[in-house]
């Protein structure tokens, strides 16, 4: 993905519209508030009373015995992977997962496991996919410990997975002895998207995890849920790589009010990208996908402009993408971009177009 849109210069105008990715949400006033008012702890001994609060809130929310409080989703993952895996095992995920594609090796690096690419569109596999990348279990193949997915599908679209189809494929993993994980960076979108509760779409997985800093809001953290003793494990390796964030009642707060203020309100994000596509796709030479949720990717193959030209030539309108490809763009609606300025960022493109 091409930060270069949002690196700092002088030559560039301000920011107005920031449609790079819903990380770049900020915590709001009454965010910041419940913050400032969090009673803290050690979370090290579990005196944290506000992150204790937030790992037993999600816990409920996603059905499971327990949960830890970490700084990041990548981080998630990585403890997740280091739980469930041993160096030599195989990870069975889509070939465009984010452990794959945007963790800089950390599965290799750190667990020592490798991650096989499964292929199907918008970054999900199905039953199919998923026993013909199955072995015999022999001395001469890694054994397949993990099956992962990762909801929604980033560069799928922000692609919901169907529960029906998350709980065939975790029955069939179940069956052929692997854990499952779920990568829920964008989960509350998918299940606001869906219609459906967070428990329902976690019921497969021994553990996942979702992300507060993107479309809920907060300015860090994320929560890996899961059995009591796979969370007993994850502790330690939280320990090994980084330990505690000692008095995190300050960040967890902002958690939980993003648990408590900001989920229904996913739905603006999804009706925003909706008004994206309809704007962008009236604009010649540009083919949009149609966006299940707050992600929208856009071929621009057709205005004679790379997906990078496309990008720079918006970002010095004040109006930042993100690429994912030479002809590729992704915009993110979120919690800082209003409608205005969707129709704002569609005169930007169209002009940015016209001009090419």
């Amino acid at each position: 993905m091409d930060y270069a849109p949002l690196r700092a210069s002088a030559d560039l105008p301000p920011l107005r519209v920031n449609l790079y990715s819903d990380t770049q949400t900020k915590p709001t006033p009454a965010m910041k508030e419940a913050m400032m008012r969090a009673e803290v702890g050690d979370e090290q001994f579990g005196l944290d009373p506000t992150v204790n609060a937030l790992c037993d809130q999600m816990a409920a929310l996603m059905g499971k015995e327990a949960a830890v409080f970490l700084p990041s989703g990548t981080m998630c993952n990585q403890v997740a992977i280091l739980t469930h895996c041993r160096p030599g095992d195989e990870i069975l995920a889509h070939e465009t997962a984010h452990i794959l594609t945007s963790e800089g090796g950390g599965a290799a690096a750190l667990t020592g496991a490798q991650i096989t690419g499964l292929r199907g569109p918008r970054g999900m596999f199905d039953a199919e996919a998923l026993r013909a990348a199955i072995r015999p279990k022999t001395r001469y193949a890694p054994p397949q410990t993990l099956m992962e997915i990762e909801q929604t599908a980033n560069t799928g679209g922000g692609a919901v997975w169907p529960v029906a189809r998350m709980n065939e494929l975790t029955a069939i993993a179940h069956e052929n002895g692997m854990a499952t994980h779920m990568d829920g960076a964008r989960l509350m979108n998918a299940v606001v998207a869906a219609g459906t509760s967070a428990r329902d779409m976690a019921a497969g997985f021994d553990s996942l995890w979702l992300d507060f800093t993107k479309g809920l809001g907060a300015p860090l953290g994320a929560v890996l849920c899961g059995s009591k003793e796979f969370i007993g494990a994850a502790w330690r390796w939280k320990q090994r790589v980084g330990g505690s964030m000692r008095q995190g009642g300050i960040c967890a707060a902002a958690c939980i009010y993003a648990l408590d203020h900001h989920i229904d309100r996913l739905a603006e994000d999804h009706a925003n990208a909706k008004l994206l596509v309809r704007g962008l796709a009236q604009i010649p030479g540009i083919k949009v996908e149609e966006p299940d949720t707050n992600l929208v990717f856009f071929d621009v193959s057709g205005t004679g402009l790379t997906s990078a030209q496309l990008a720079d030539a918006a970002r010095l309108h004040g109006v930042a993408f993100s690429t994912t490809g030479k002809l590729r763009v992704r915009a993110c609606t979120h919690l800082d971009v209003t409608a205005a300025q969707i129709e704002e960022a569609v005169a930007v493109v169209r002009a940015v177009v016209a001009k090419a």
